[in-house]
């Protein structure tokens, strides 16, 4: 039976059409052959570091020095950036137009110096390094008031948005906070001022009551289909302890969190042979106090509840889906769950392999 569900949290409607359902194997993507210089030409490379900007940030060996090989995880400035750490956030009107100058960052973190490894491929404890260094850069550009919001997002593979295939992940800091999540960000606050409850963590009470959804679950985290899913396979990993912002975790709890993500992604990659996915974390803006709206961010702390989110890129966005700003998923959450589930719970991971090596940053 056809649907149209509603996000409560993205203020949407989707179309779910079961009579459309797909199957895991009618979304397999046939795979582009790599052309054998590929990684003799790849920047991101070990050796290679000449032909990036130079790196802002590092997890590196003990004796090596910045922009040379020794490196686990390295940031360097887009080469082609969307916006400028250097340029000035100045705001004005072009009659009934607004313009704010293009003031940010646009950064890539270089996740591993082996061209032909994936994120899902990495130890647990080199994930955690990963997600450290997102917690890192978030936490610098915080500092600068004139930006209001850190993305960080992953491009997996051509389909997804990625023009390199060397595993990297990419952050934007805009001086804005972009339309998504701010609407995030309204409707979790009106639930907030409503119920003086976090929409989040009443959806993750009902998921786990309703069960059907569900991916993979611990004490510490749950893993969901959502119920309104815009995509086929979409998924979101969230923690069960309530916590706004992500660039606050310890590295203890980046480790549990690296733990679930590599589960989730070899689930994905196993079920769907590696597809193109996007991987995006929402987590809270910098609480700036802002000329006129002291109390913007006043409840933040209890309202919002940071997640990512990922995007499996099975179906393409056409006409009607821009024309109406209605998604069609194929698969139902459901179904998508179920199948998922199968590849995810039997997924073993260690912590941490004897030969991980320890590295520093900075």
């Amino acid at each position: 039976m056809r649907e149209l569900r509603f996000d409560p949290l993205r203020n949407r409607w989707v179309i779910v059409s079961p009579e459309r359902a797909r199957r895991p194997s009618d979304y397999l993507i046939e795979k582009r052959s790599q052309p054998a210089r590929e990684a003799v030409a790849c920047p991101f490379c070990r050796g290679h570091e000449a032909r990036t900007p130079p790196e802002i940030y590092a997890i590196r060996d003990e004796n090596s020095a910045p922009n040379t090989p020794g490196w686990r995880i390295r940031v360097v400035p887009n080469k082609f950036p969307a916006l400028r750490i250097e340029d000035e956030a100045i705001r004005f009107g072009v009659g009934i137009f607004d313009v704010v100058s293009g003031a940010g960052a646009h950064e890539v973190i270089i996740e591993t110096p082996e061209h032909h490894l994936t994120l899902a491929d990495l130890p647990v404890e080199w994930i955690k390094d990963v997600l450290m260094t997102y917690r890192e850069r978030i936490r610098d550009l915080h500092r600068d008031e004139r930006l209001r919001y850190v993305l960080v997002f992953k491009n997996h593979h051509l389909a997804a948005g990625a023009s390199l295939t060397h595993t990297h992940s990419q952050l934007i800091a805009t001086p804005l906070v972009p339309p998504t999540i701010k609407e995030e960000l309204r409707v979790c606050r009106q639930h907030y001022q409503s119920k003086e409850r976090c929409l989040i963590c009443d959806l993750i009470r009902q998921e786990r009551r309703l069960a059907e959804r569900i991916i993979y679950e611990d004490e510490n985290f749950l893993v969901w289909a959502p119920f309104a899913s815009s995509f086929p396979f979409e998924m979101w990993l969230l923690p069960e302890e309530h916590r706004h912002d992500f660039s606050s975790l310890s590295d203890a709890h980046l480790m549990a969190v690296a733990r679930v993500l590599k589960i989730t992604l070899l689930g994905l990659k196993e079920l769907l042979d590696d597809p193109p996915y996007n991987l995006v974390l929402h987590t809270a803006p910098p609480p700036f106090k802002r000329p006129g709206h002291t109390d913007y961010w006043s409840s933040i702390a209890y309202d919002y509840h940071w997640h990512f989110e990922i995007i499996p890129r099975l179906t393409r966005i056409a006409g009607f889906e821009w024309g109406a700003g209605l998604f069609i998923n194929p698969t139902p959450p459901e179904a998508a769950a179920e199948y998922l589930r199968q590849k995810v719970q039997h997924q073993t991971v260690a912590d941490a392999p004897a030969d991980m090596p320890s590295g520093k940053a900075g």
